[in-house]
């Protein structure tokens, strides 16, 4: 659960800073980068962040892909409980 925690706090924070250094045309954080710490479980931070940012709200493979992988972690998370209890 700290993991969790702390991936997505990262997640939330890696998109706005990517959105600060777009607005001032400086070295950005990769798709890629930004994609697999949503995978590793920052999915619900990056989410969050694209929305309160307004950041990467127009690309495909974001406004598709973030809830996608939401998504699925949410299902995987309900399942390991689920058995688990």
């Amino acid at each position: 659960m700290i993991y969790l925690v702390m991936i997505n706090v990262l997640s939330f924070f890696i998109m706005g800073l990517d959105k600060v250094k777009a607005k001032k045309q400086r070295y950005r954080i990769s798709e890629n980068t930004l994609l697999f710490v949503a995978l590793i479980g920052g999915s619900l931070g990056s989410y969050l962040a694209m929305y309160c940012f307004h950041h990467k709200t127009k690309h495909i493979k974001f406004y598709m892909g973030i809830p996608l992988i939401l998504f699925i972690q949410i299902l995987i998370y309900c399942f390991y409980f689920y058995t688990k209890f």
